[in-house]
């Protein structure tokens, strides 16, 4: 560590806390539609909790959720229905 930067720290331990965002809080979250085949209702899912659900999963298998509302099962919702 530069004589510099240990200085710093020295001074105030802290003050990088006081950056803009330091942790990523204020970044926009992606949500992705999920329909429910039984009910219905949709239902939007962060992108983060979808990647979660992918780990174990063949490129292209579709991610299948349980319906908050009835406990079906629910698919993401496509803007085209061909797909």
């Amino acid at each position: 560590m530069s004589k510099k930067k240990s200085e710093e720290l020295q001074e105030d331990p802290l003050a990088w806390l006081e950056s803009d965002d330091p942790f990523g809080l204020n970044e926009p979250i992606e949500l992705v539609p999920f329909v429910c085949t039984e009910c219905k209702q949709i239902d939007e899912v962060p992108a983060y909790i979808i990647g979660e659900f992918m780990v174990d999963k063949r490129p292209g298998e579709p991610v299948i959720l349980e319906c908050p509302y009835c406990n079906g099962e629910m698919f993401e919702a496509k803007k085209d229905p061909s797909e």
